[in-house]
């Protein structure tokens, strides 16, 4: 049961999000203990989300047969999953009561945008919207007093992230009735789009942090190949290799000492 909780918490994604709030933390002159801290409650808000996201999702995945979702092939795991994603909220909003204000805040900002991208804007035009909040909102929590470039440019992570994530389940959506921003663009639309939302994510770090010369055509060079890892490699690697160049733009940020 361990392992299904495990898979079904979106493991790679929270796992990503998580090391990286921590790295990012850490590139923004946080300690080290307060870096741990914020990746922490950004760990448990994470599980929170994949779990929520899993269960309500359960229906929907089992009438297209995705064997490899774990709630699809152990159904009776679905309250468990519920119950897990309620105690992991309550770890987060607790967590957040103890950052205080205006980073608990921004906790809970985020938390509840990410639930309402599970139920119901995962569905509307509007499902880009919550990652936009959810990335803008994280380094603004990390590090008080973050400058508005990285807000923005991690704004602009965030929804490519969405759209290279909802590609690979776009046709199975549509026989579920999903309609949220990607699965009305198409793979080639939001691909292309995803593509213009991480090189300018990229670009405004390097204006904004001002890396050595390598760091920024490294992180740029990176993030313009999107377009061709999406169109000849496997359905998920877009959204990896969107994580790596989210990595890359962290050790950008770390070596130009942007705080």
């Amino acid at each position: 049961m361990i392992d299904q909780l495990l898979r079904a918490c979106h493991p790679l994604p929270a796992a990503a999000v998580t090391v990286l709030s921590g790295a990012l933390a850490l590139g923004l002159g946080q300690r080290p203990t307060d870096a741990a801290l914020a990746a922490a409650t950004i760990g448990a808000s994470q599980l929170s989300i994949g779990w929520a996201n899993d269960a309500i999702d359960a229906c929907r995945d089992q009438a297209v047969g995705r064997t490899g979702k774990p709630l699809v092939r152990r159904p009776d795991l679905i309250g468990t999953v519920k119950i897990a994603a309620l105690i992991a909220a309550a770890m987060t909003i607790g967590a957040a009561f103890a950052w205080g204000w205006p980073r608990g805040a921004l906790v809970v900002l985020g938390l509840t945008a990410a639930q309402l991208y599970n139920w119901p804007l995962k569905a509307t035009p509007a499902s880009i919207v919550p990652y936009l909040i959810c990335f803008a909102a994280l380094p603004a929590f990390l590090a008080p007093g973050t400058p508005l470039w990285l807000i923005a440019a991690a704004a602009l992570l965030g929804g490519s992230a969405h759209l290279v994530n909802a590609i690979p389940d776009l046709a199975d959506d549509a026989m579920t009735g999903v309609r949220g921003l990607p699965q009305r663009l198409g793979a080639k639309a939001s691909l292309m789009l995803a593509s213009g939302l991480l090189i300018a994510a990229t670009a405004t770090l390097v204006v904004g942090a001002r890396p050595p010369w390598w760091a920024a055509s490294a992180a740029l060079l990176s993030a313009a190949s999107l377009p061709l890892i999406g169109r000849f490699a496997k359905a998920h690697t877009a959204f990896r290799a969107v994580i790596a160049v989210a990595a890359l733009d962290v050790v950008l940020l770390v070596v130009s000492g942007a705080s």
